[in-house]
């Protein structure tokens, strides 16, 4: 098995205790993996004027691929979020979630196999905004009158939604590469063109049905916004974010990722569910050629979760055991027993 070198970025909140049993499940996988450890989090801003230095952009350039545990993003104040500041850097501009049922995880369906591919650069998280009373506003207010496009009130803040072609066709040309490699039976794009001509008109074609059960979905293919929503929204038909895996990929550089949030309310507590970065590890892994090892945590995985004995509180509260709950550490030391 070859050696892979790897940057670490633990994150804060929960992120330093997820990914140091992400650490020991790889390790336990047979993958032979060296960790560049770079660091980001809310505790740098201080010292760095920024929770994402340079110092950690380049480690991730150096090696190529990432795996980060959650960092946390202020909302409304405070600095930009570290994934998206990652992304623009890195040219991460898909964005790739997979979304398995895992018996005894809580989810409300089983069967559910779904892959959502979110294009990550543009759409209304590309960052073009005006404040409220700004020059910008006023003359952006001004030159939508002066085009009949419609009128806005004075008052407002405004965001600027823009969708290129070139960006549609490389996210869906992404998605159907996705599906041809891993065996998959179809794409769905989904867009609201019927509203938003000239934007989500461009992206791409609409799917024609409305489909209520999430068995029939294979690969979905979406525009940054929806693609972010429908993403968390299928991580609970599964069992919720705690077990959501995640990597936002470009052209030359991949970066794997739990998709939750820091929770600072547990961290240093021993109650973290680590799952999705485990399971992040495993994607990195087989991105890697190292199909074998992540097989292996993924079996592993599974076989705790069906067993439930080991399960943390998140996960006794999605499946209303009254069992007591396992800690981090008592969940990843029964994963490695699984091995």
């Amino acid at each position: 098995m070859a050696s892979h070198t790897v940057a670490l970025v633990p994150g804060d909140g929960i992120g330093p205790e997820t990914s140091a049993a992400m650490q020991r499940v790889v390790e336990a996988s047979g993958a032979d993996i060296v960790w560049d450890v770079a660091e980001a989090g809310a505790h740098l801003v201080e010292e760095h004027g920024t929770p994402l230095p340079a110092s950690t952009i380049e480690a991730v350039k150096r090696n190529k691929v990432a795996i980060k545990g959650p960092v946390a993003t202020p909302v409304g104040t405070g600095f930009r979020s570290v994934n998206v500041a990652l992304r623009r850097e890195l040219g991460l501009y898909a964005c790739l979630r997979p979304v398995l049922s895992i018996p005894g995880a809580g989810g409300r369906y089983d069967g559910v196999d779904i892959v959502i591919v979110r294009e990550n650069s543009e759409d209304l998280y590309a960052g073009i905004e005006f404040e409220e009373g700004s020059e910008g506003a006023r003359k952006l207010i001004a030159l939508c009158e002066e085009e009949g496009a419609g009128a806005i009130r004075p008052d407002s803040g405004i965001s600027v939604k823009p969708i290129s072609k070139a960006a549609s066709e490389r996210i869906v040309r992404f998605a159907f590469d996705y599906a041809r490699r891993h065996g998959r039976r179809k794409v769905t794009a989904v867009h609201k063109a019927n509203i938003m001509k000239h934007t989500d008109g461009l992206f791409l074609r609409a799917a024609r049905e409305v489909v209520m059960d999430p068995a029939l979905f294979d690969v979905v293919v979406f525009p940054n916004l929806y693609g972010d929503i429908a993403s968390d929204l299928a991580a609970g038909l599964v069992g919720g974010l705690g077990i959501a895996p995640g990597a936002n990929i470009g052209d030359e550089y991949a970066v794997f990722e739990a998709v939750h949030g820091s929770a600072p309310d547990i961290a240093g507590q021993d109650k973290a569910n680590p799952t999705a970065q485990i399971l992040s590890a495993a994607m990195m892994l087989a991105h890697l050629g190292e199909a074998e090892a992540a097989e292996r945590i993924r079996r592993a995985v599974r076989a705790v979760y069906a067993e439930g004995a080991h399960l943390t509180a998140d996960i006794r509260k999605a499946t209303g055991s009254s069992k007591p709950a396992a800690s981090c550490t008592e969940f990843t030391d029964a994963l490695i027993a699984a091995f």
